[in-house]
């Protein structure tokens, strides 16, 4: 397999995923976060329903518990950060939720046996207090520094979850095909997101219609591009190209949406992406499948 390749799908997948929730967050303008979530999962799903093929593929496992793991901890971090994006700024949620592989560093050492080198301090250091700047430095009126509302919150809970999520990935792609992670995602997506979205459940409209075909679209070819580059790339090469996602985002939010950070988020973001840079650096690792 030629380096590029995989390369050129991850950043591919990175750019889907920012324009994924660009489409979100103007669906958002009156759909819930928890709607334009499970709407996502139900697109998701629709090659599996489709194609009796990729059903029967999805369902061809080893490690049960992985794939488990993964739809669990990344269906939740899904629904988070999604009604964390409906309330905040894109590129901000954007940032927190892919902060992940920060928590990854704990969740790495424990289940995959990775050891925790203590160079990584400096860049968790940065990548928390940007983290902690960027969710909090709205400005929380009475002339408060920090301010944490409940959707900064869910926010940052998306990124521990994520980090999870991640680190169940690479230890099921060792053993476990595309389309089987890409189902057990899909599937408990779903259910995580269920309960919050079909009580107040909103017919979209045609517009929002359109938003959201976009938001399932590009999620079903990113998270493809993602899982399967995950093969042959490095900790490295995915923790850095995935940061694409989050500047673009950011871009998207400020040109289009007319986004504005504070000095202290400004600052925060750029000690995040520093530090979240910093962790996939030290923690770069093999590929998984060679």
């Amino acid at each position: 397999m030629q380096t590029h390749r995989p390369l050129l799908l991850m950043a591919t997948s990175s750019v889907c995923f920012a324009f994924m929730a660009f489409s979100a967050k103007l669906a958002s303008a009156r759909l819930s976060g928890s709607e334009i979530g499970f709407l996502r999962f139900a697109f998701m799903l629709l090659p599996l329903v489709v194609v009796p093929g990729l059903a029967r593929k999805a369902v061809e496992f080893q490690r049960l518990d992985l794939l488990l793991y993964r739809g669990i901890f990344g269906g939740t971090a899904v629904l988070l950060y999604f009604l964390a994006l409906a309330h905040i700024p894109v590129g901000l949620a954007t940032l927190l939720n892919y902060s992940a592989p920060v928590f990854s560093v704990p969740f790495a050492a424990i289940f995959l046996g990775e050891r925790a080198d203590r160079r990584l301090l400096l860049p968790l250091v940065s990548a928390l207090v940007g983290m902690t700047l960027a969710a909090g430095g709205g400005g929380g009126g009475a002339g408060a520094l920090l301010h944490f509302g409940p959707w900064e919150l869910a926010g940052m809970g998306s990124a521990v979850l994520s980090g999870a999520a991640v680190t169940a990935i690479r230890a099921a792609r060792r053993t476990e095909g595309s389309w089987a992670i890409y189902g057990s995602f899909s599937l408990f997506g779903l259910i995580a997101t269920a309960p919050f979205a079909v009580p107040g459940f909103q017919a979209p409209t045609e517009r929002e219609w359109v938003f959201l075909s976009l938001v399932g679209g590009l999620s079903i070819v990113a998270q493809l591009l993602m899982t399967w580059a995950y093969r042959w790339v490095t900790n490295l090469q995915a923790g850095i190209l995935s940061q694409l996602t989050v500047v673009l985002t950011l871009a998207l939010g400020v040109i289009f949406l007319g986004d504005r950070l504070t000095p202290v988020q400004i600052l925060g973001s750029l000690l995040t992406l520093a530090g979240v840079a910093g962790v996939v650096k030290v923690q770069a690792t093999p590929r998984a499948v060679e």
